[in-house]
């Protein structure tokens, strides 16, 4: 049985966070060519004293990736946008069966990544329980809204029953017949006769 080879990890992915995060700004600055952020990167490498640099072409990869990373988190927010701005006064069901079919495709591009190698056996797990976390977070959200949409309409009928109480009292009292006062009752409360 031949051992899958592990990915090995760039020079990037082995750079401390805070000069990861260097790196990032760099390169969302217009200004600075990746030329320039692969020089300003090394010089701080080597003033910290690492012995670790990085080359052009490392940093011209993982530009691509923050490019495409970044372009398809853009994607998904103006497909957020557009959907929300369908459904905004939808009901809560057809708003969580959305949230339901983006967790599935969500998690389906994920398996294409890691079949890609670009999620490796060391970061599987946390990817996994992200969207694992993502689902009952969904889940809760989803569960959350349904009672708040149950509570509002618990309120209304509330309102409703006050108000038709209210009318029929008024009623009773300007003399109304007690046919005529419970016509009036049901015509608010939206009964049927």
């Amino acid at each position: 049985m031949s051992e899958r080879k592990k990915r090995q990890q760039s020079s990037i992915d082995r750079l401390p966070d805070d000069m990861r995060e260097q790196l990032q700004a760099l390169l969302r600055d217009p200004r600075v060519t990746q030329l320039a952020a692969t020089a300003k990167i090394n010089k701080i490498l080597e003033a910290d004293g690492h012995s670790e640099r990085v080359t052009k072409s490392a940093v011209n990869r993982y530009s691509l990736r923050m490019e495409k990373v970044g372009r398809k988190m853009r994607e998904s927010r103006q497909m957020a946008e557009m959907w929300i701005g369908q459904f905004g006064s939808a009901p809560q069901g057809q708003v969580g069966n959305l949230i339901n079919e983006m967790l599935r495709t969500l998690s389906f591009d994920i398996s294409l990544i890691l079949q890609e190698g670009e999620i490796n056996e060391e970061t599987a797990p946390a990817v996994v329980d992200m969207i694992k976390d993502l689902a009952l977070t969904t889940m809760r959200l989803e569960k959350a809204a349904n009672l708040n949409v149950e509570r509002e309409e618990e309120i209304r009928k509330r309102a409703l029953n006050d108000a038709a109480d209210t009318a029929a009292k008024i009623a009773k009292k300007g003399g109304l017949t007690k046919t005529t006062v419970q016509q009036l009752r049901s015509e608010i409360l939206g009964i049927a006769q």
